[in-house]
């Protein structure tokens, strides 16, 4: 081999001027990293004194690689014209090396013996990114022994793919910037196509000047690690991404959405029929199980795996991976091979055919049963077909981690579904559904429950009809949803028509309603007040006189349109919700003309959190201006008008047009107090109804007016008045001014009275009595013929 020689200038100071190629290749120095530097700081140790007296001798330099080297140096030095030493030309040869001792008498150090073995990957490049050095498990990796691979680049030995270019791409950035490296490399097997993952670290290797040399590598097979946090991301994941809706089948089809690809190639989820109603668990058979299919995917357009179409039912034997999930409570771990898994596979591809080329490959299956609370709902069946990487225990453990997700929030909208039918059903049974028939108003009305999660509320409406051809209008609203809504909402309504029965003004109405509310409260186990409160509004109109008197409990106004005006707000004075106690309730009255149109609601039709009330109440407004071919179209207008597409509360709205008794069909008699003027009332009373073509109520009628004239003279107190009113019923009235209500009994054989009020009852269709604002009124109805 030739020899090879250096040459080196230094200048008097000790700096190195000049740098030959043979010093380079002696000791891996470039003449960039050494001239202008002191030749001091390439001595691995300090020269002997007869090398620098004599100026030659053998020096100990550092190899950029950090090896020592031993060269025999000869100096000789530089003069100017003046004599004076200007440097030196230094000249080096190798020095000869003693010779080797045999591999018996030394062998490898136990740390390169350490490294040499360890089990994770390492390896060494020079700056040019060729291999300078492996360890065994690096050469075992790439399949071929050290002595092929060192001296050689990595791109040449490697294919051109992403995960080479990522680790190219660092391996020069660190030989470049002299700064550690770490990251994580994915890849796939190109033999058996399973996925991998590196941690790959990559730090500089520095010489004794500070030099990067070399850059060394440590790779780690972090596959495992990688997809146990894969799996744990998918689990975090599913809490988020299943059960956003109340709905079963959704949320199926939220399972189906969010494992393929990603653990699955094919997935079906299969329920249990009375899942999907609303009945109770059913007992299974343990011979076959009907299933309905309900959600399913996979990684091909359209699934073609699929044997059973969406909405079908299916029946399992009891062989099946689904059935055997269901029967032992726990997931059925299924490989190709194996009797049960080819003997399913075989099945499936006999029942569909068509498909068989879609499931051809796969190997691994999962079926876990959809479990929650105890009960079993269904059955979810997880396949990989394209995927080479069989399920393992670590994917059968997620498996069940996300059907047990699944299955609650199943459960969860199974039961929603059920409590939100039994509460709508609870609440339609309690809603009036024929309004009962009256002259004092036209009535036209909409319900609708909302569709949100939080279920059914508590709206109700009703129309009542009163004493006098007067009828009541309500509607409220009971806090919360659900049956217990419900159920509160058809107390309150039961009690408001009682109340309404005893004819009060609507203020002394609900100032008995909000007492009800909070001993409603009290019954409840100590319930807050609030979880049972309510608002209401309550009207009575009078189509004699045309006046609606109203109070409100914390409801919103209603809106009022006269004949060919515009539509506003009725002015009420807002009380407190029911259920507050101890705050007074204001009545508000006002005259109408014949024909106005009322609007009473709910607050469901106008507040939302995403709309402006103010906005929304002109909405209203605006649509009840709009003319109406009939008060239905009026409602079906202002529900559209006003509405969002999904409203967030139920919605209940009644409209009612007003029309007046006029003086052709009321007639009204003041009575001074004298038994003589019995006989003229009953005189005036039958000359009316002459008058009117009721010859034949005449007889019931004269009796009527009779008695009830004869209590007030003898019982009551003036003012006594008395009023016939033909309406779809003859109405006799008699008025006075004593608070002292009447009571009906029975007389004995020899009592002298008490018979009046029993031949009241006896001879006319109803009777009753109201207070007012001057004493009382008796009143008795008797039916008319129908024309």
């Amino acid at each position: 081999m030739k020899q090879v020689a250096a040459a080196v200038i230094i200048d008097a100071r000790g700096m190195v001027t000049g740098w030959s190629e043979g010093a380079r290749r002696l000791t891996g120095h470039t003449a960039e990293a050494v001239v202008g530097r002191p030749a001091a700081v390439l001595l691995a140790q300090d020269p002997a004194s007869t090398a620098m007296t004599e100026l030659a001798g053998v020096l100990t330099l550092r190899h950029r690689d950090g090896h020592p080297v031993e060269l025999a140096v000869s100096a000789c030095p530089v003069q100017d014209e003046n004599g004076d030493t200007r440097g030196y030309v230094v000249t080096a040869l190798p020095e000869p090396a003693a010779p080797a001792p045999s591999p018996a008498a030394q062998g490898p150090a136990p740390l390169e013996r350490a490294i040499r073995q360890a089990s994770v990957s390492m390896s060494a490049f020079d700056t040019d990114q060729r291999y300078t050095w492996l360890n065994d498990s690096a050469c075992d990796l790439m399949g071929v022994e050290e002595q092929a691979l060192v001296g050689r680049l990595y791109g040449e030995i490697v294919p051109d793919d992403r995960t080479s270019r990522g680790f190219l791409l660092n391996l020069r950035e660190v030989a470049r910037t002299g700064l550690p490296v770490r990251y994580e490399s994915f890849g796939k097997d190109a033999d058996s196509g399973r996925e991998y993952a590196w941690s790959i670290e990559m730090w500089p290797v520095r010489d004794d000047l500070g030099a990067v040399t070399s850059v060394g590598i440590a790779a780690f097979d972090s596959s495992d690690q990688h997809w146990a946090r894969r799996r744990l991301a998918l689990l975090n994941e599913a809490a988020a991404a299943i059960g956003t809706t109340l709905d079963v089948v959704r949320t199926a089809e939220e399972l189906v959405e969010l494992v393929v690809p990603r653990f699955a190639d094919f997935v079906s989820v299969d329920l249990l029929d009375w899942v999907l109603g609303a009945d109770e668990p059913a007992a299974v058979r343990a011979d076959e199980v009907v299933l309905h299919r309900v959600a399913h995917g996979s990684v091909t357009e359209g699934t073609p795996e699929a044997v059973i179409p969406l909405g079908a039912k299916d029946i399992y034997p009891p062989f099946t991976p689904p059935v055997r999930a269901m029967a032992e409570g726990r997931a059925v771990l299924g490989r190709v091979g194996e009797p049960a898994f080819d003997e399913w596979v075989a099945e499936r591809n006999a029942r569909e055919p068509v498909g068989r080329p879609y499931r051809k490959g796969v190997h691994s299956m999962v079926t876990v049963p959809l479990r929650a609370r105890g009960t079993t709902l269904g059955v979810a069946v997880f396949l990989r077909i394209g995927r080479p990487d069989p399920y393992t225990e670590d994917d059968v453990v997620l498996a069940e981690e996300l059907a047990s997700r699944a299955a609650v929030c199943v459960d969860n909208a199974r039961r929603f579904e059920r409590e939100r039918t039994t509460a709508l059903a609870l609440q339609h049974s309690l809603l009036p559904r024929g309004l009962p028939g009256q002259a004092a108003v036209e009535v036209a009305h909409r319900y609708l429950p909302c569709g949100s999660v939080a279920g059914i509320g508590g709206d109700w409406f009703d129309v009542i009809p009163l004493s006098g051809s007067r009828v009541a209008l309500c509607v409220g609203d009971v806090v919360g949803h659900g049956i217990q809504s419900s159920a509160t909402m058809g107390r309150l309504r039961t009690a408001v028509r009682t109340l309404a029965d005893v004819d009060l003004p609507p203020d002394e109405l609900l100032t008995h309603l909000d007492d009800l509310v909070t001993h409603l409260a009290d019954e409840e186990d100590g319930a807050d007040v609030a979880e049972l409160g309510a608002t209401c509004l309550y009207a009575v109109y009078d189509p004699v006189s045309r006046r609606l008197s109203l109070a409100s409990a914390g409801h919103p106004p209603p809106a009022v349109v006269p004949p060919g005006g515009v539509a506003e707000l009725i002015e009420v004075t807002a009380g407190p919700p029911l259920g507050v106690g101890g705050l007074p309730f204001e009545a508000t009255e006002l005259k109408l003309p014949e024909g106005s149109l009322l609007a009473l609601y709910t607050d469901g039709l106008i507040e939302d959190r995403d709309r402006d009330v103010d906005h929304a109440t002109a909405e209203l407004c605006r649509a009840l201006n709009l003319p109406g071919a009939s008060l239905d179209a009026v409602c079906d207008a202002v529900l559209k008008a006003v509405l969002p597409e999904q409203p967030g509360d139920d919605v209940a709205l009644l409209l009612a047009r007003t029309h007046a008794l006029g003086a052709d069909r009321v007639a009204v008699w003041d009575v001074p107090p004298d038994p003589a003027q019995v006989s003229v009332a009953r005189q005036a009373a039958m000359e009316r109804l002459a008058g009117w073509g009721l010859e034949e109520e005449a007889f019931v009628t004269e009796l009527v007016v009779s008695e009830l004239v004869t209590n007030a003279i003898r019982y009551g107190e003036p003012p006594i008045q008395l009023r016939l009113i033909r309406d779809r019923a003859l109405i006799v009235e008699v008025s006075d001014g004593s608070s002292t209500s009447p009571h009906l009994r029975r007389a004995h054989a020899f009592d002298e009275g008490g018979r009046g009020l029993l031949l009241v009852a006896q001879l006319t269709q109803r009777w009753g009595s109201r207070q007012t604002g001057t004493g009382k009124t008796i009143w008795a109805e008797q039916p008319l013929p129908t024309d």
